[in-house]
């Protein structure tokens, strides 16, 4: 308003003014003007100042709020140790909102003193349904090395618990994940090795030359599913190269200070590294995890597997649709988890049920052994078209249907704790994995009772279920088992034994494979089925005799129908006089060898049977 009054008088001064002379007339006017435009400039910036200082006023935010805001996504906590001679108090200073107490709440729980308590809180955690994503970010970067692998191992987990790896080192200059794991398979000792890990080592550290690896890579098995594995002369060379490199280093890391040269050398990244470039190759990333497995029977590393960010990779691992992809992760896991896991899974031993932590009292073991060709998985697969015995079923993923101790078995039977093991085995010398590697039942026996009495079998009753071979095994184990006083809570906590078409007495494939031996050049487990085997007869002897004296409970399937052996051959591997152990129920099924142990579907008589037999077998373990 002044200002436009201020104008007003102006301008009327200037109308109502004597003309003064012409000369002076001219600069009043400009003086004037001047005035009225320098005032009408003043008086705007005047205007347009207090309006902005009025308006930032009424917009002035509290960036103490923002920040607060900022630090509910980054929080970052000292590092604590799990000793538990140390106190430490980490959260009792935090400041934080009261919205958000009973996340910090839950982390100070889950390092008590009390193992009920960090238990509880790890279920509360991974029962967390309505938080928010800086929540989960707060557990993720303040929890501590169990609470972590405990989220990892909890069925109901939100995989936003876990964060993601760190990056990993960049390669060096002009070098290759080939040439590095080359490099750390030739920094591991050498010297002082049974003859297949030195076999698998010399030849993984002899295919510098990609064309000698494309040419050789047909020679050998891999994968650890006891299926041959052919390489293609089309396939990439650095691939076959990784794929001898990794066979080798599944080896040495069942050598504890194998483990931990790979460690110290950059195994763990360099593993990861693979792991993430081979994303749609399953046989690569399964011996991956079985290195990783390996490793973390070591306690020692524990806390530089989980710092290296593994733990977020088997977290989303165990959560997946494939049975061999989980059960690697869940066998790792475990492995980590001391928390509530007291036995320690070897190389070759898969727990398909529970693989999460559970409250679910477990009260008896089953255990299932595969026979020859077989794998922990694919032979305890759904019954499938006729397959040929060396077909690589295995190496299909699409093509796999389920494993039915896993997916029916547990469910009819919570309280189980339902085992596979895995072993390899080769119908002739020359698809052999190890061409040194010459490997007897009672070899083999005695390796598979070290590493199952070191995952707790013995500790609660058994009952064994096995095909072919895998029964003659399961025989040799339990005599040896008597003879040593440390494993005698096996055969006192043995409850009963399914035979899946056992060769007893022996094996028409023997007989075949011999007489064209120089076809097949049959290997020292098809040697010893032959009928004329004193090792078989001794066998079969001892264990009737041992069998009948602890009165085990013994139920035996056979097969009626002849298996097809390539394209040509047909061949009843297991005749129904061969079958007969001599004690308890033997039944004929109208199916071939491979399918003895593969029901159609789960009201199917072949698992019905099966189920009713573990069941009454441990009617008084189930109940208490």
């Amino acid at each position: 308003m002044s200002l436009a009054a201020y104008c007003v008088i102006c301008c009327r001064r200037m109308g109502t003014s004597t003309p003064p002379p012409k000369s002076s007339t001219y600069w009043r006017d400009i003086r004037n003007i001047i005035k009225f435009t320098g005032s009408l400039i003043l008086g705007g910036s005047l205007f347009i100042t207090y309006e902005v200082l009025a308006l930032k006023k009424s917009l002035t935010l509290d960036t103490q709020v923002i920040e607060r805001e900022k630090m509910k996504s980054y929080i970052y906590v000292h590092t604590v140790s799990l000793d538990k001679t140390e106190n430490h108090d980490t959260f009792s200073t935090v400041d934080i909102e009261d919205h958000d107490c009973a996340v910090w709440l839950l982390l100070r729980k889950s390092r008590s003193d009390d193992r009920a308590a960090r238990l509880q809180a790890v279920q509360e955690m991974s029962e967390a349904r309505h938080w928010h994503d800086y929540q989960y970010r707060i557990i993720a970067q303040a929890c501590d090395m169990r609470t972590l692998t405990g989220l990892a191992r909890s069925k109901d987990s939100d995989l936003r618990f876990f964060l993601r790896p760190p990056p990993l080192p960049s390669l060096k200059e002009d070098s290759s994940t080939e040439e590095e794991l080359r490099h750390l398979l030739a920094s591991l000792p050498q010297t002082d090795l049974d003859e297949c890990i030195q076999c698998f080592t010399a030849l993984a550290l002899s295919e510098s030359s990609q064309s000698l690896a494309a040419q050789k890579g047909g020679l050998w098995c891999f994968g650890g599913n006891g299926l041959p594995y052919a390489e293609s002369f089309g396939e990439v060379p650095s691939a076959t190269v990784e794929m001898f490199c990794l066979e080798a280093l599944v080896k040495h890391s069942e050598i504890p200070t194998h483990c931990d040269k790979i460690e110290a050398n950059g195994g763990l990244q360099l593993l990861q590294r693979l792991y993430q470039l081979h994303k749609d190759c399953p046989k690569v990333q399964r011996n991956i995890m079985r290195i990783l497995g390996n490793m973390a029977l070591n306690e020692h590393l524990h806390s530089t597997i989980v710092r290296s960010g593994w733990v977020s990779i088997l977290a989303e691992a165990i959560k997946s649709q494939h049975v061999m992809e989980a059960s690697h992760a869940a066998r790792t896991l475990a492995n980590l988890d001391r928390e509530t896991v007291p036995d320690k899974y070897h190389d070759g031993v898969y727990v398909l049920h529970p693989q999460y932590r559970t409250s679910q009292p477990i009260k008896a073991d089953v255990l299932f052994i595969h026979g020859l060709m077989g794998a922990a998985f694919k032979t305890w697969r759904q019954q499938d078209n006729d397959q040929d015995l060396t077909e690589k079923v295995s190496e299909d993923e699409t093509k796999y249907t389920t494993c039915w101790p896993k997916s029916w078995l547990a469910r009819d039977c919570p309280a189980l704790r339902i085992i596979s093991v895995e072993y390899d085995t080769s119908l002739s010398d020359w698809r052999a994995r190890c061409p040194t590697e010459r490997k007897s039942i009672a070899f083999r026996s005695n390796e598979l009772l070290r590493k199952l009495r070191a995952a707790g079998v013995g500790d609660r009753p058994v009952v064994w279920v096995s095909h072919s071979m895998g029964g003659l095994l399961v025989k040799k184990m339990l005599l040896e088992a008597s003879k040593k006083p440390e494993m005698n809570t096996i055969i006192n906590n043995t409850r009963g034994i399914i035979f899946y078409s056992v060769p007893h007495h022996g094996s028409h494939l023997a007989e075949y494979s011999v007489n064209i031996r120089y076809l097949l050049f049959p290997s020292l487990e098809v040697k010893e089925l032959s009928k004329d085997s004193p090792a078989l007869k001794t066998l079969q002897d001892d264990f009737l005799e041992f069998a009948k004296d602890k009165n085990f409970q013994v139920l035996s399937f056979v097969e009626t129908l002849p298996t097809y052996i390539g394209s040509m051959i047909k061949l009843h591997v297991v005749p129904l006089d061969s079958a007969d152990l001599g004690l308890g129920d033997l039944i004929p099924v109208d199916v071939n060898h491979l399918n003895i142990c593969k029901p159609k579907k789960k009201d199917a008589f072949l698992y019905q049977r099966t189920l009713q037999f573990i069941r009454d077998a441990l009617a008084k373990d189930l109940e208490n």
